[in-house]
């Protein structure tokens, strides 16, 4: 018998007992395969630090880190019908809802806010791509709709974040219906003179791309984003030819002219602000101003200073 795997072991074991570790403590990077802590990458706003990297972000850690004091107000969105095809594959779409609803704490894909942007007020629509791949549905479109007429409403710019794997195989025509709804509503909110910009993050794809997320005033993306119609894949069984690497992702897009710009996660925020404030004929935000006017004086008192006369030396 031996008493230290029959005995010691055991008692040691019973005393410190078995610690459960969480298995998402640590995240590894699509590219670069470096392991990096998940309290180092939500500090940085979801991005690798060392390969730049842009991580999924969850919507209420999206909208904290681009609204004024982490603060925002969550719209309260009309109801729709559940399941109006009684739809049914693996399981059904009811059960397939429920389930999507208890792992993410979303009613649908979309959440729509009320926030400031730099002491500027906006309303911003941002997809969930965790709720059924961000999918455009009844209740998404109808968030959509109802986050634009809330901006002519309240006089606000509208900003949509677009991650999406197009429309809801779910509810069928229903959900190709949305498009043509947002974009009108779209048109509503240009006839206002309210600025419109897409925010387009990986991946913005199918009937989304094919709508609302390509209608705005300003396209910026983020780096890396696949955005696109149909997949990479298919285009080259269809026209039978290789595509580049980097086809359908933002930079190949912005060299092409299908963006304005591709800004990094981190300067969303002032690149947005300056946007809007130019679009509205508005001035500087408070802080920018005050540096412009204190760099603005610092110059007028330096060319103000006395200088010596021509016929003396300067002081040593």
């Amino acid at each position: 018998m031996n008493w230290i795997t029959n005995y010691v072991r055991p008692r040691i074991n019973s005393m410190f007992g078995k610690r459960d570790i969480p298995d998402n403590l640590w995240i590894k990077c699509p590219e670069t395969g470096e392991m990096v802590f998940h309290k180092e990458l939500e500090d940085n706003f979801w991005v690798i630090p060392s390969s730049g990297y842009h991580m999924k972000i969850p919507v209420d850690a999206r909208l904290k880190s681009f609204l004024d004091d982490q603060w925002y107000e969550r719209l309260k969105l009309p109801s729709v019908p559940q399941d109006p095809l009684k739809f049914r594959d693996v399981k059904r779409y009811t059960d397939r809802l429920k389930e999507y609803r208890n792992k993410t704490g979303l009613d649908d894909s979309v959440v729509v806010a009320l926030g400031s942007l730099e002491d500027l007020p906006v309303v911003v629509a941002c997809h969930d791509f965790t709720f059924m791949g961000g999918s455009l549905g009844m209740a998404a479109g109808e968030a959509i709709v109802t986050g634009i007429m809330k901006a002519i409403e309240f006089n606000r710019p509208f900003i949509m974040f677009a991650a999406s794997g197009g429309a809801r195989m779910q509810e069928g025509i229903l959900s190709l219906m949305q498009l043509p709804r947002t974009t009108a509503a779209v048109d509503m909110l240009r006839e206002k003179g309210l600025p419109y910009i897409v925010v387009l993050t990986n991946p913005t794809t199918g009937g989304v791309s094919a709508s609302y997320a390509m209608l705005g005033d300003i396209h910026i993306a983020e780096p890396g984003a696949v955005i696109g119609f149909a997949g990479k894949r298919v285009i080259e069984q269809t026209i039978r030819e290789k595509l580049p690497d980097d086809f359908q992702t933002a930079e190949y897009l912005k060299a092409h002219g299908m963006l304005d710009m591709v800004v990094p996660r981190h300067e969303l925020r002032p690149t947005i602000s300056r946007i809007l404030r130019i679009l509205l004929k508005m001035p500087p935000s408070a802080d920018r101003a005050a540096i412009e006017t204190d760099v603005q004086d610092d110059a007028a008192s330096a060319t103000t200073t006395e200088k010596p006369a021509a016929d003396q030396p300067a002081a040593a």
